[in-house]
Protein backbone atom coordinates (compact mmCIF):
# COMPACT_ATOMS: atom_id res chain seq x y z
CA UNK A 1 0.00 0.00 0.00
CA UNK A 2 1.49 4.21 -1.25
CA UNK A 3 0.37 7.00 0.95
CA UNK A 4 -0.25 9.56 -1.37
CA UNK A 5 -0.57 13.26 -0.69
CA UNK A 6 -1.16 15.55 -3.27
CA UNK A 7 -3.05 18.86 -4.05
CA UNK A 8 -6.13 18.10 -5.33
CA UNK A 9 -9.74 19.90 -6.91
CA UNK A 10 -13.12 17.51 -6.17
CA UNK A 11 -14.35 17.42 -10.32
CA UNK A 12 -17.90 14.48 -9.51
CA UNK A 13 -18.75 12.74 -6.44
CA UNK A 14 -21.47 10.34 -6.34
CA UNK A 15 -22.69 7.75 -3.79
CA UNK A 16 -21.37 4.52 -3.36
CA UNK A 17 -23.62 1.71 -1.47
CA UNK A 18 -25.44 3.32 1.97
CA UNK A 19 -22.58 5.43 3.71
CA UNK A 20 -19.54 6.43 1.10
CA UNK A 21 -18.93 8.19 -1.65
CA UNK A 22 -16.52 7.72 -4.67
CA UNK A 23 -14.69 10.79 -6.19
CA UNK A 24 -13.19 11.87 -9.34
CA UNK A 25 -10.44 14.39 -8.15
CA UNK A 26 -7.91 16.39 -9.92
CA UNK A 27 -4.75 16.32 -8.76
CA UNK A 28 -1.16 18.20 -8.91
CA UNK A 29 0.88 15.45 -8.62
CA UNK A 30 -1.43 11.75 -10.02
CA UNK A 31 -3.49 13.53 -12.56
CA UNK A 32 -6.83 12.06 -12.59
CA UNK A 33 -7.62 9.45 -9.88
CA UNK A 34 -10.44 8.11 -8.41
CA UNK A 35 -11.37 7.47 -4.71
CA UNK A 36 -13.72 5.92 -2.10
CA UNK A 37 -14.57 8.24 0.54
CA UNK A 38 -15.64 5.72 2.72
CA UNK A 39 -18.27 7.18 5.47
CA UNK A 40 -18.38 10.20 4.04
CA UNK A 41 -22.56 10.14 3.96
CA UNK A 42 -22.90 8.63 7.10
CA UNK A 43 -20.63 11.36 8.94
CA UNK A 44 -19.56 14.64 8.55
CA UNK A 45 -17.03 14.54 11.06
CA UNK A 46 -14.63 13.32 9.06
CA UNK A 47 -14.72 15.35 5.79
CA UNK A 48 -17.60 17.55 6.19
CA UNK A 49 -18.56 19.78 3.47
CA UNK A 50 -14.67 19.64 2.31
CA UNK A 51 -15.55 17.16 -0.92
CA UNK A 52 -18.06 19.28 -2.25
CA UNK A 53 -17.51 19.43 -5.82
CA UNK A 54 -14.81 22.10 -7.42
CA UNK A 55 -13.66 22.10 -3.44
CA UNK A 56 -9.40 22.46 -3.62
CA UNK A 57 -7.03 21.40 -0.57
CA UNK A 58 -4.67 18.52 0.57
CA UNK A 59 -5.99 14.77 -0.75
CA UNK A 60 -3.92 11.73 1.39
CA UNK A 61 -4.97 8.58 -0.05
CA UNK A 62 -3.59 4.94 -0.21
CA UNK A 63 -3.58 2.73 -3.68
CA UNK A 64 -2.64 -0.69 -4.09
CA UNK A 65 -1.30 -2.09 -6.99
CA UNK A 66 -4.15 -3.54 -9.12
CA UNK A 67 -6.73 -1.58 -7.97
CA UNK A 68 -8.07 1.46 -9.90
CA UNK A 69 -10.30 2.63 -7.00
CA UNK A 70 -8.07 4.05 -4.15
CA UNK A 71 -9.32 5.06 -0.39
CA UNK A 72 -9.24 8.43 0.61
CA UNK A 73 -8.14 9.15 4.13
CA UNK A 74 -8.47 12.69 4.68
CA UNK A 75 -9.09 16.19 2.62
CA UNK A 76 -8.10 19.46 4.18
CA UNK A 77 -10.24 21.67 2.12
CA UNK A 78 -8.71 25.45 1.23
CA UNK A 79 -11.36 26.63 -1.13
CA UNK A 80 -14.79 25.87 -1.08
CA UNK A 81 -15.87 27.95 -4.15
CA UNK A 82 -19.24 28.54 -3.33
CA UNK A 83 -19.50 30.97 -5.95
CA UNK A 84 -19.18 28.57 -8.79
CA UNK A 85 -22.78 27.42 -7.79
CA UNK A 86 -24.46 30.68 -6.60
CA UNK A 87 -24.64 31.68 -10.38
CA UNK A 88 -26.28 29.75 -13.23
CA UNK A 89 -23.62 30.77 -15.78
CA UNK A 90 -20.44 30.23 -13.52
CA UNK A 91 -21.63 26.64 -12.55
CA UNK A 92 -21.75 25.90 -16.34
CA UNK A 93 -18.59 27.33 -17.22
CA UNK A 94 -16.73 25.52 -14.55
CA UNK A 95 -18.78 22.05 -15.34
CA UNK A 96 -17.39 22.38 -18.84
CA UNK A 97 -13.93 22.78 -17.73
CA UNK A 98 -14.54 19.31 -15.17
CA UNK A 99 -15.98 17.70 -18.64
CA UNK A 100 -12.37 18.47 -20.13
CA UNK A 101 -10.08 17.35 -17.53
CA UNK A 102 -12.14 14.13 -17.03
CA UNK A 103 -12.70 13.63 -20.35
CA UNK A 104 -9.11 14.75 -22.38
CA UNK A 105 -6.27 14.16 -19.15
CA UNK A 106 -4.94 11.05 -17.51
CA UNK A 107 -3.32 9.64 -14.13
CA UNK A 108 -0.13 10.86 -15.43
CA UNK A 109 1.45 14.22 -13.26
CA UNK A 110 0.82 17.45 -15.48
CA UNK A 111 1.13 20.38 -12.76
CA UNK A 112 1.00 22.79 -15.91
CA UNK A 113 -2.61 21.48 -16.70
CA UNK A 114 -3.31 21.28 -12.86
CA UNK A 115 -2.57 24.99 -12.78
CA UNK A 116 -4.78 26.03 -15.97
CA UNK A 117 -7.82 24.13 -14.44
CA UNK A 118 -7.61 26.23 -10.90
CA UNK A 119 -6.52 29.40 -12.57
CA UNK A 120 -9.67 28.71 -15.32
CA UNK A 121 -12.02 27.93 -11.78
CA UNK A 122 -10.78 31.26 -10.21
CA UNK A 123 -11.33 33.18 -12.92
CA UNK A 124 -14.71 32.48 -14.21
CA UNK A 125 -15.65 32.83 -10.00
CA UNK A 126 -14.84 36.40 -9.93
CA UNK A 127 -16.66 36.96 -13.79
CA UNK A 128 -19.31 39.78 -13.17
CA UNK A 129 -22.70 39.64 -15.26
CA UNK A 130 -21.85 39.08 -18.59
CA UNK A 131 -18.29 37.94 -18.21
CA UNK A 132 -18.69 33.93 -17.47
CA UNK A 133 -18.72 33.04 -21.06
CA UNK A 134 -15.36 34.86 -22.36
CA UNK A 135 -13.57 33.38 -19.23
CA UNK A 136 -14.57 29.88 -20.03
CA UNK A 137 -13.81 30.21 -23.55
CA UNK A 138 -10.26 31.32 -21.98
CA UNK A 139 -9.81 28.60 -19.50
CA UNK A 140 -10.98 26.24 -21.92
CA UNK A 141 -8.30 27.13 -24.86
CA UNK A 142 -5.68 27.08 -22.14
CA UNK A 143 -6.22 23.97 -20.87
CA UNK A 144 -6.34 22.92 -24.33
CA UNK A 145 -2.58 24.15 -25.01
CA UNK A 146 -1.48 22.76 -22.14
CA UNK A 147 -2.82 19.44 -23.39
CA UNK A 148 -0.74 20.16 -26.59
CA UNK A 149 -3.40 20.96 -29.39
CA UNK A 150 -2.95 24.59 -29.46
CA UNK A 151 -4.34 25.49 -33.15
CA UNK A 152 -1.81 27.29 -35.82
CA UNK A 153 -2.40 30.93 -35.66
CA UNK A 154 0.26 32.73 -36.71
CA UNK A 155 1.67 30.30 -39.50
CA UNK A 156 -0.77 28.25 -41.82
CA UNK A 157 -1.72 25.20 -40.34
CA UNK A 158 -0.61 23.66 -44.29
CA UNK A 159 2.36 25.14 -45.50
CA UNK A 160 3.41 27.09 -42.10
CA UNK A 161 3.52 30.56 -44.30
CA UNK A 162 3.39 33.55 -41.69
CA UNK A 163 -0.42 35.23 -41.63
CA UNK A 164 -0.87 38.72 -41.67
CA UNK A 165 -2.59 39.98 -37.88
CA UNK A 166 -4.53 41.86 -39.39
CA UNK A 167 -6.01 39.44 -41.53
CA UNK A 168 -9.38 37.52 -42.25
CA UNK A 169 -8.68 34.34 -42.29
CA UNK A 170 -9.87 30.22 -42.66
CA UNK A 171 -9.48 28.08 -40.26
CA UNK A 172 -9.96 24.56 -40.23
CA UNK A 173 -10.55 22.10 -37.41
CA UNK A 174 -9.09 19.13 -39.55
CA UNK A 175 -5.74 21.02 -40.63
CA UNK A 176 -5.12 22.18 -37.31
CA UNK A 177 -6.06 25.97 -37.54
CA UNK A 178 -5.74 28.96 -39.81
CA UNK A 179 -4.74 28.59 -43.17
CA UNK A 180 -3.32 30.95 -46.04
CA UNK A 181 -5.18 31.51 -49.21
CA UNK A 182 -3.75 28.68 -51.30
CA UNK A 183 -4.21 26.45 -48.92
CA UNK A 184 -7.79 27.54 -48.10
CA UNK A 185 -8.81 26.40 -51.43
CA UNK A 186 -7.51 23.16 -51.08
CA UNK A 187 -8.99 21.76 -48.22
CA UNK A 188 -12.60 21.49 -47.69
CA UNK A 189 -14.77 22.45 -44.94
CA UNK A 190 -13.31 25.84 -43.61
CA UNK A 191 -14.67 28.43 -42.21
CA UNK A 192 -13.81 32.15 -42.22
CA UNK A 193 -12.22 33.87 -38.69
CA UNK A 194 -12.05 37.12 -38.26
CA UNK A 195 -8.36 39.12 -36.70
CA UNK A 196 -10.16 39.91 -33.65
CA UNK A 197 -11.00 36.07 -33.04
CA UNK A 198 -7.35 34.86 -33.48
CA UNK A 199 -6.28 37.16 -31.27
CA UNK A 200 -8.65 36.53 -28.74
CA UNK A 201 -7.77 32.74 -28.79
CA UNK A 202 -3.93 33.69 -28.89
CA UNK A 203 -4.40 35.32 -25.57
CA UNK A 204 -6.63 32.37 -23.80
CA UNK A 205 -4.02 30.14 -24.90
CA UNK A 206 -1.13 31.96 -23.49
CA UNK A 207 -3.55 32.24 -20.28
CA UNK A 208 -4.63 35.80 -20.42
CA UNK A 209 -8.10 37.32 -20.59
CA UNK A 210 -10.14 38.82 -22.90
CA UNK A 211 -13.40 40.23 -22.92
CA UNK A 212 -15.64 39.39 -25.79
CA UNK A 213 -17.35 42.38 -27.61
CA UNK A 214 -21.32 40.56 -27.62
CA UNK A 215 -23.11 37.52 -27.10
CA UNK A 216 -23.33 36.89 -30.38
CA UNK A 217 -19.49 36.71 -30.60
CA UNK A 218 -19.52 34.53 -27.43
CA UNK A 219 -21.59 31.95 -29.72
CA UNK A 220 -19.29 31.93 -32.35
CA UNK A 221 -16.60 31.06 -29.98
CA UNK A 222 -18.61 28.36 -28.09
CA UNK A 223 -19.29 26.73 -31.48
CA UNK A 224 -15.64 27.29 -32.97
CA UNK A 225 -14.17 26.19 -29.90
CA UNK A 226 -16.89 22.50 -29.68
CA UNK A 227 -15.67 21.48 -33.12
CA UNK A 228 -12.09 21.90 -32.39
CA UNK A 229 -12.71 19.40 -29.61
CA UNK A 230 -14.65 16.83 -31.53
CA UNK A 231 -11.96 17.03 -34.36
CA UNK A 232 -8.94 16.41 -31.74
CA UNK A 233 -10.13 15.03 -28.42
CA UNK A 234 -13.47 14.30 -28.24
CA UNK A 235 -13.19 10.77 -29.75
CA UNK A 236 -16.29 10.82 -31.22
CA UNK A 237 -18.30 11.26 -28.03
CA UNK A 238 -20.63 13.68 -27.02
CA UNK A 239 -19.55 16.36 -24.23
CA UNK A 240 -22.50 17.08 -22.35
CA UNK A 241 -21.86 19.00 -20.27
CA UNK A 242 -20.58 21.68 -23.15
CA UNK A 243 -23.48 21.03 -24.54
CA UNK A 244 -25.95 22.32 -21.06
CA UNK A 245 -23.33 25.45 -21.31
CA UNK A 246 -24.16 26.34 -24.87
CA UNK A 247 -27.90 25.94 -24.39
CA UNK A 248 -27.81 27.78 -21.06
CA UNK A 249 -26.01 30.87 -22.84
CA UNK A 250 -28.24 30.74 -25.59
CA UNK A 251 -31.47 31.34 -23.55
CA UNK A 252 -30.02 33.78 -21.66
CA UNK A 253 -29.34 35.70 -24.37
CA UNK A 254 -32.65 35.73 -26.55
CA UNK A 255 -34.31 36.78 -23.17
Amino acid sequence: MTLVVTEAVVLHAFDYLESSRILRLMTRDSGIQSVLARGARSSRKRFGTSLDVFAQGTAEYSTRPGRDLSTLTAFDATRARPELVADVSRFAGACVLAEMALRFSSDEPHPGLFDAFVSGLDSIGAADAGESVSRTLGAAWHIVGELGFAPALDVCANCHTELADGARTAFSHVAGGALCERCARLVPGTRQVPPEARAAIREWLAGSSNQLASAAEGRAHQRLLREFLDQHLSEGKRLVAYGMWEREQLLVTSH
